[in-house]
């Protein structure tokens, strides 16, 4: 009989992860109110009820998988830090492309306004800590 040494322990989770991770958690919920926001505003002009319905069920249904991921990258894998990071650096560009092409109430721009820049500056330094040098041990899964 060999004797096996025991699995290596995971490496301890960087605070970088965690505050990365609060970062896009607190991100998430502003995302998504401009996001319903403006599905909301734009509502009573052109939409129908409909439309709206199946734009929150979307909204809803990508937080929760945003939040899943969140969770899966803070437990440390590394496929879950790469989708965040494409989906953050997508919704940012999204985001900064929407504060100027769509016409929008003042209610409507100011709502749209501070939870997509806030949003976006969050989401942004959460995904520069998740790349940081000393966190990229940690991702090992």
């Amino acid at each position: 009989m060999t004797h096996q040494p025991p699995p290596a322990e995971a490496p301890a989770r960087p605070a970088d992860v965690d505050t990365g991770f609060w970062l896009w958690l607190v991100a998430l919920p502003l995302m998504v109110t401009g996001y319903l926001a403006d599905a909301f505003f734009s509502a009573s002009k052109q939409a129908s009820v409909l439309v709206v319905a199946v734009t929150v069920l979307f909204a809803l249904a990508v937080a929760a998988l945003v939040l899943t991921f969140l969770f899966l990258m803070r437990s440390g894998y590394r496929w879950t830090r790469t989708v965040l990071t494409g989906g953050g650096v997508a919704t940012v560009i999204y985001t900064g492309a929407s504060l100027f092409s769509a016409d929008r109430d003042t209610v409507q721009a100011v709502i749209f306004a501070v939870t997509g820049i806030v949003g976006s500056v969050l989401i942004m330094g959460g995904t520069v800590l998740l790349h940081r040098q000393d966190v990229h041990g940690f991702f090992t899964k």
